[in-house]
């Protein structure tokens, strides 16, 4: 048995009313302490209604919700870009941070939450790239196009990758991944700490070589971290679950390609820089 690490996907349900982790093991996903059978299996959660089930859910459910969350963070972070109201950066990211908590903690899909989560990380990106950007225009124009580029070549190298079955998702890769994520964030905590008190911190995130490297691990670990959220929705859709937790799933993907295109942002900025 194994669970995702995005904590979006911990919350979609199972056949007994409980949430989700996952094992092709066991013939589909599990929870609740049983199995499901694969595509045959069919969704029963006794707090919700008839009328709240819905027909379930398809993968061309997850593409369209996911297409138009991902649509419109471009938009916004374009718009931002083109208007030059850089200012908005910041509070946009509070605001994609306490919507996301309150769809992690919910516990419940909402195309409303998860479309205003996509919006305002759009502009908080946007507002990112610009202040780059305007900051050496010669040096770093066009970072934004390379990063948005790189971050859909990844998403969907990550897809060929799953679909394909070239990397496994199984308990011990998952169980690598999840520790590999704690120590990036630990890593990554530490170099903030320690740039209160030296400069440049660990030397993680000022440019260096060794700030190169740390960037090129840490896309690693994301673009990994895909294919846990692609097995998550690979399984939802054999459990059948309703199709409103399509909004779901395309909150949990776009978490991860927020988190990939800052990082790849970063790394492009490295590269470029003197």
């Amino acid at each position: 048995m194994r669970s995702t690490s995005n904590p979006a996907f911990r919350n979609l349900p199972t056949q007994q009313g409980g949430y989700a982790t996952f094992d092709r093991s066991g013939g589909g996903m599990m929870g609740g302490g049983a199995a499901l059978g694969g595509a045959q299996s069919s969704y029963v959660d006794p707090s919700q209604t008839t009328q709240d089930t819905g027909r379930p859910i398809t993968i061309d459910d997850i593409v369209q919700k996911t297409a138009i969350s991902g649509g419109l963070a471009l938009v916004a972070g374009f718009l931002t870009v083109l208007s030059g109201l850089y200012v908005l950066a910041l509070p946009a990211f509070i605001v994609g941070i306490v919507v996301s908590l309150i769809v992690i903690f919910k516990q419940k899909p909402s195309a409303p939450l998860t479309l205003t989560y996509s919006i305002a990380m759009g502009i908080a990106l946007g507002g990112i790239t610009g202040v780059i950007q305007d900051s050496a225009p010669q040096q770093y124009a066009g970072i934004g196009l390379q990063a948005v580029i790189g971050t859909a070549g990844v998403f969907f190298g990550m897809l060929v990758v799953y679909k394909t079955g070239a990397v496994k998702v199984t308990p011990r890769f998952t169980k690598w991944l999840m520790g590999a994520m704690i120590g990036v964030v630990v890593l990554m905590v530490a170099n903030l700490v320690a740039s209160f008190f030296t400069t440049g911190g660990m030397g993680l995130r000022d440019g260096s070589p060794l700030a190169i490297l740390f960037s090129i691990v840490v896309i690693g670990v994301a673009a990994f971290s895909l294919l846990l959220d692609f097995d998550a929705a690979d399984n939802a859709v054999k459990a059948g679950v309703p199709e409103k937790y399509s909004w779901y799933i395309a909150f949990g993907l776009m978490t991860t390609l927020v988190w990939l295109y800052i990082e790849i942002l970063r790394l492009l900025s490295y590269l470029r820089g003197d």
